[in-house]
């Protein structure tokens, strides 16, 4: 058992700190997916409609994209241990109020609540492991974290619907509550301040810029759905977001201790590294939610055999993330990813071609193959980006990062609905046909609705190929050397 220091010189069990942060993050992020395919059981238990439906996950992942630039701060003020304590007691809070929830407004909020505690807990569990381990062996750490990142939301959709099927909704939060209150206890044993603080002062104008800036732009792109680009909705949210983002920007430039740490970008490959795992995670993110919508349109499956068809997948990137990490510490990131995204692509390509006769056993054989390519780019580009600054960045580099990766899912998800919906209204036959030929209008009206998936499909390619040409502008150093002068920890 290793025994290591915290910042005051006290030693503590590192694998235990790991356990409660693995744990405990992983219960958060899988609230970014679990609500998915439980839909349609809330819709008739409130009342409500399928836009309104929505926002329990749309506005989870606004609140939460919101909170990423604000964790730098509270990462860089606050003690480590207390602030993942609270982050995680939000999060409880959050989670007990959306199981006891009476009516669609109380669970919208549960729902805002618990996204603040996801926003705070994610990246400051990327801040601690990169601070309590060397460089040389980052990519391990990072690995385990990956676990948590790409494999929580993957499983969500799945969890959701086995439990909605076997149980009540309620049951989704309920199953939670007893896992977060022991990981509460662990916590207050095991995880102890291991990032340096300071005392920055808090500049609300850059608070109030990176808020309202990210949480229009990110309700911009997610409103695209269902109001389409041209609506006034996300054209508005786009503009609003677009200028106070260049504002924020402008700002934290001109300012001697910004609130966020935009200069990481000053180094070439932070910036590459950042960019290609936010293509990566658009090409997952978007067909994540394409195929689920395939299959149980096209194939008629209910949401919990559509979970089960993606599950292989989900657990290929549970089982490659340990082992791409420690590759990643061997050969670095950019042979590994420069691989990663040719299986991506591979795997992704196909899909283009898919029918209504393509068997759903080579859907899950295909999605398995992006997602073993997924696991070897995600997160040593990631390590890959933070190696590159030094350790007094790194909460700053990871706030970054994920931000960066937030708004590129957001991204990456509007454009592929979009294109989706409009391939699929702009070949779908008149409504005079249904009258005179109503055979011949179910054949277009399907042979439409393949158009636009296998168009969707076409994109995703699109970032695959973007991802591959970008992986070769990485560089194929080892910053390990440069780091261990630099503070980490053994």
């Amino acid at each position: 058992m290793t025994k290591n220091t915290d910042i005051n010189g006290h030693t503590y069990n590192k694998t235990m700190l790991v356990v409660v942060l693995l744990v405990g993050t992983f219960c958060t992020i899988l609230n970014q997916t679990i609500l998915t395919t439980a839909f349609p059981t809330l819709m008739k238990a409130f009342d409500i409609s399928t836009s309104t439906v929505q926002w329990l996950t749309t506005g989870f992942l606004m609140v939460n994209g919101i909170m990423i630039p604000v964790s730098a701060w509270l990462s860089s003020r606050f003690n480590s241990k207390w602030l993942y304590i609270s982050a995680i007691s939000v999060f409880e809070i959050g989670t007990i109020i959306a199981w006891s929830a009476p009516n669609y407004a109380t669970l919208l909020t549960a729902r805002l609540i618990q996204a603040i505690g996801v926003g705070v807990s994610m990246p400051l569990l990327q801040t601690i492991m990169l601070s309590i381990f060397p460089a040389n062996r980052r990519g391990a750490a990072m690995g385990l974290a990956g676990i948590v990142i790409g494999v929580a939301p993957a499983i969500g959709p799945t969890l959701s619907g086995w439990i909605i099927d076997t149980f009540q909704w309620r049951d989704l939060f309920g199953m939670i509550i007893p896992i977060m209150a022991i990981v509460l206890i662990l916590a207050l044993f095991y995880m102890k301040p291991v990032i340096q603080t300071s005392k920055p002062k808090l500049d609300w104008l850059s608070l109030l810029l990176s808020t309202t800036g990210f949480g229009s732009l990110l309700y911009g792109f997610s409103s695209v759905g269902n109001d389409g680009w041209g609506s006034k909705t996300v054209l508005i949210g786009l503009a609003v977001g677009t200028v106070l983002i260049a504002l924020f920007i402008w700002r934290q430039l001109s300012m001697t201790k910004p609130f966020l740490q935009l200069r990481v970008f000053a180094s070439a490959e932070f910036t590459i590294a950042t960019f290609l795992s936010s293509v990566v995670m658009i090409a997952m993110i978007g067909v994540e939610m394409i195929v689920p919508l395939y299959l149980q349109i096209v194939h008629n499956m209910s949401a919990f055999q559509s979970g089960l068809t993606l599950l292989p997948g989900a657990l290929m990137m549970a089982v490659m993330s340990p082992i791409t990490g420690q590759a990643f510490d061997r050969i670095g990131a950019k042979r590994l990813s420069i691989a990663g995204l040719f299986l991506l692509t591979a795997g992704t390509l196909p899909f283009v071609m898919i029918t209504k006769q393509t068997p759903t056993i080579y859907i899950t054989f295909l999605y398995a193959v992006r997602m073993f390519g997924i696991s070897m780019v995600m997160m040593p580009a990631t390590t890959s980006a933070m190696n590159a600054l030094p350790n007094n960045l790194i909460s700053h580099g990871t706030a970054v990062n994920n931000t960066v990766r937030q708004v590129a899912s957001s991204i990456g998800t509007a454009i592929l609905v979009s294109v989706l919906a409009n391939v699929t209204k702009g070949q779908m036959p008149g409504k005079s046909l249904l009258k005179s030929a109503p055979l011949a209008y179910k054949v277009k009206a399907f042979s439409a609705t393949m158009s636009g998936y296998q168009a969707a499909f076409s994109i995703a390619v699109g970032f695959c190929i973007l991802g591959f040409i970008i992986a070769f502008f990485m560089k194929d150093k080892d910053y390990s050397s440069q780091q261990k002068n630099q503070g980490g920890k053994a």
